[in-house]
């Protein structure tokens, strides 16, 4: 456990101290103590390398230097021997009576067990999902609200102060492309004959938005189709003319509607389809602090000002009427255009705008979680943040694969464009909000994941969100069983009695508690919640194997006591592991 860790580490300091005083070693040295826990209990619970990485150091051979450490350790009631193996490593075997302080520790820390200040305070901004408010949300951004939530949930754990943050895109050519797409249906619900293109928005919700617009506004917004239509390219929909085609749909539905009321349908789209993502991910467990706006930076000039920047410190250069940024001097594969020969901006101008923002808010740490098809956009984001006058380092870019969702052998397909998507809110309607934020944990995020729509879906201990709230489940059962035979928990009688657990299930489950801190740490440091779903599996599998193998409401009262504390300090960690997971512990099922 993290606070045995801690008391291994002073000791091994105070060793160090001891040979220095001694002039064994030399006091410019610096110890650098790694404890790590053994695979084999034989070898003890904790094991060091201290010896093998100072003996060069100490011009002394590994095995004879831990013999001189070991010599060296002070007294102290946590470890109950100590012993040297192979090469030099220094094994610890901890006294049993400090594996059961665990116990005491998560009654009294209760949800607070695990949390620990080792962030210091620091300041993260984690933006994820961020997806185009063109379309609700698919099961592939799903995976990335999970990871995104999770991780800023560990990180707020561990002592961050953490700041979660949606960065609207609601600027550009995608934008463009849903407001005529809304004034395309709106035209049809008008009775005008349109051809609707191939390369539009094709779902169901861009009708409903239209619908409501010409509900509230009958025909004032109507035109001719042969005045919409007249001269535009072909779309064809296997060539390179639809592009053309809905760009020039696009220029047509501006002229023709003028900007005010171009207006109207953009904003009815953004407004509609951001507030379904919104109200999807509070469903799914996700919420911000803050939602940042694109169309807020262009219009505040902090576009304009990101590039005078760039433009000061000598990266920016013109070319072919256009205007690139000269990041392949710090890395990037190649230049990137911010200016195009039309004078509008590109995503890339507006990107470097929205993190010179993040870094001017004072954050010590900016995590980005993308879709692992923005790899190579990395290197110019960092690129500009070193020319932006501050340190690329503190930009953590964290790509997830998308889950690939299956019903049965087939493939369902995600596109937004075509409308053939399976929602999130499908989804959790159909698998629930826990089965999947599990499920989308269980891997780390650059992992690729099938989903597994009919695993997820099924009630028995192979599904393994099942499985892991099934264990705490199982806890509350057997206090109700407690209670219906008017028996009373004493929880101070099983804290003097806890010698009495020396079955190989307490010990393993004893073993598994302790380390839950550690757990919670690493996964915050690493940005690993699979961690997290992983012990949580672990720790219910050593339950289940308990609870199968024995009776806790036996005849002994001090044992009985003392098996409910320890099932009890299970359930707790149990409902905790979940809680940062945005998973929920339920008493009964």
């Amino acid at each position: 456990m993290y606070i045995m860790k801690q008391s291994l580490e002073e000791l091994l300091l105070d060793a160090v101290d001891s040979l220095k005083d001694q002039g064994v070693l030399e006091p410019e040295i610096v110890a650098n103590i790694q404890i790590e826990r053994t695979r084999d209990p034989q070898h003890g619970d904790f094991f060091s390398n201290l010896a093998m990485t100072l003996s060069k150091k100490a011009g002394q051979k590994p095995r004879d230097l831990a013999q001189l450490i070991v010599g060296a350790l002070p007294d102290s009631r946590v470890v109950a021997k100590v012993d040297i193996a192979g090469p030099g490593f220094i094994n610890f075997h901890l006294n049993p009576q400090a594996q059961f302080s665990v116990i005491e520790r998560v009654r009294m820390e209760k949800s607070e067990f695990g949390t620990s200040s080792i962030g210091d305070g620091k300041k993260v901004l984690i933006e994820y999902v961020s997806a185009n408010p063109t379309g609700p949300l698919h099961v592939g951004h799903g995976r990335g609200a999970a990871y995104g939530s999770a991780v800023a949930s560990l990180l707020d754990a561990t002592g961050f102060q953490v700041s979660r943050e949606y960065y609207v895109n609601d600027a550009g050519r995608q934008m463009d492309i849903l407001a005529t797409t809304i004034w395309l249906r709106y035209l049809q619900q008008c009775n005008e004959q349109i051809k609707f293109p191939s390369n539009a928005y094709q779902g169901a919700y861009v009708r409903d938005i239209a619908e409501k617009i010409f509900r509230k506004s009958a025909d004032r917004y109507r035109k001719p189709a042969a005045e919409v239509m007249k001269d535009l390219p072909a779309d064809e929909p296997e060539g390179g003319d639809k592009e053309l085609h809905i760009d020039a749909l696009i220029d047509r539905c501006r002229t023709l509607l003028g900007t005010d009321d171009y207006e109207v349908f953009l904003r009815q789209g953004l407004d509609e389809i951001l507030d379904d993502i919104r109200n999807d991910l509070e469903e799914f467990g996700v919420c911000y602090e803050g939602w940042f706006s694109e169309r807020h930076l262009t219009g505040s000039g902090a576009v304009g000002k990101a590039l005078a920047r760039l433009e000061s410190a000598g990266f920016l250069y013109d070319k072919d009427g256009a205007t690139w940024f000269a990041c392949s001097r710090l890395g990037d594969e190649k230049d990137r255009v911010v200016t195009r020969d039309n004078g509008q901006t590109t995503y890339l101008a507006s990107d470097i705008a929205y993190h010179m923002n993040k870094i001017d808010r004072g954050f010590d740490t900016l995590i980005n979680i993308w879709g692992a098809d923005h790899h190579g956009y990395v290197p110019r984001v960092k690129a500009a943040i070193n020319v932006l006058g501050a340190d690329a380092s503190m930009l953590e870019v964290l790509l997830v694969q998308f889950a690939v969702l299956y019903r049965g052998q087939e493939k369902i397909p995600m596109s937004t464009r075509s409308g053939e998507f399976v929602t999130l809110r499908q989804l959790r309607d159909e698998v629930g909000k826990d089965a999947a934020r599990f499920f989308y944990l269980m891997r780390r995020c650059e992992q690729h994941m099938d989903f597994d729509l009919d695993l997820a879906r099924s009630q028995s201990n192979e599904n393994p969100v099942y499985y892991v709230q099934y264990a705490h489940a199982r806890v509350c059962s057997v206090f109700r069983q407690l209670r219906e035979k008017q028996l009373e928990h004493l929880p101070d009688e099983g804290l003097a009695h806890l010698e009495l657990l020396t079955e190989s299930h307490e010990k393993a489950l004893l073993t598994a508690l302790s380390r839950y801190p550690e757990v919670i740490e690493n996964a915050a440091l690493r940005y690993e919640p699979h961690q997290v779903i992983q012990y949580l599996r672990d720790i219910a599998n050593d339950f289940h194997t308990y609870y199968n193998a024995h009776q806790f409401l036996v005849d002994n009262p001090g044992l009985r006591n003392a098996r409910l504390n320890l099932i009890d300090a299970v359930r707790q960690v149990v409902a905790n592991g979940l809680g940062l997971m945005g998973i929920s512990a339920p008493d009964a099922m």
